[in-house]
């Protein structure tokens, strides 16, 4: 995928497109790290780029669960724990379980025809509007786009700290891009 979106039809295709392309640069931030490396925290954050991967599979599958009216997981442990990239995980299976989430949430909205759907508030959530029953659909969509971007420039904060390796360069490694006089594909052992 491309450092741009590519030219959209509608709407919907521009926001799915656009959420396509924020999990692709989160995901480029792992790329070529270790599973120690994804576990580092080498910012003034707790954070690292395999939890912010965890962190933001977790909300997209809340978030689903909301447009299907399924019970969501409002377990602040839990919500902690999606943050933390453990002795147990693996960058390749946090990853692929990304993978799955992103896989769900393309077949869910795909399924509703109206971007307009009502997807209701759970009430008693501080941080979501007490006068407000539901979102639309698009809401969720654009508020998915908003929390991955965030994440995704949180986790290459922490991959530059990590190595050196800035998102250009680690896109055209992952693209196999050739070298450019205006930019050198990223290989293990050099800075970004």
């Amino acid at each position: 995928m491309p450092g741009n979106v590519r030219p959209v039809e509608d709407e919907r295709d521009g926001l799915t497109a656009f959420l396509a392309q924020q999990r692709n640069v989160l995901r480029i931030a792992a790329y070529g790290l270790t599973d120690e490396q994804a576990g580092l925290t080498p910012s003034a954050s707790s954070l690292s780029v395999g939890g912010l991967i965890k962190h933001v599979t977790r909300a997209e599958r809340n978030w689903m669960n909301m447009v299907e009216r399924l019970p969501r997981d409002n377990d602040p442990e839990a919500h902690a724990a999606a943050f933390v990239f453990g002795p147990d995980d693996t960058l390749e299976g946090v990853l692929a379980d990304y993978a799955r989430a992103a896989e769900r949430t393309d077949r869910v909205v795909g399924g509703i025809a109206d971007l307009g759907y009502p997807v209701p508030i759970p009430k008693g959530v501080p941080w979501f509007p007490q006068d407000v029953d539901a979102w639309s659909l698009r809401w969720v969509l654009l508020h998915l786009i908003q929390e991955t971007a965030r994440h995704a420039g949180h986790a290459d904060i922490v991959r530059e700290s990590i190595d050196g390796a800035t998102a250009f360069p680690l896109m055209a490694a992952a693209e196999d891009w050739p070298d450019m006089p205006w930019i050198t594909p990223w290989r293990p052992g050099t800075p970004g």
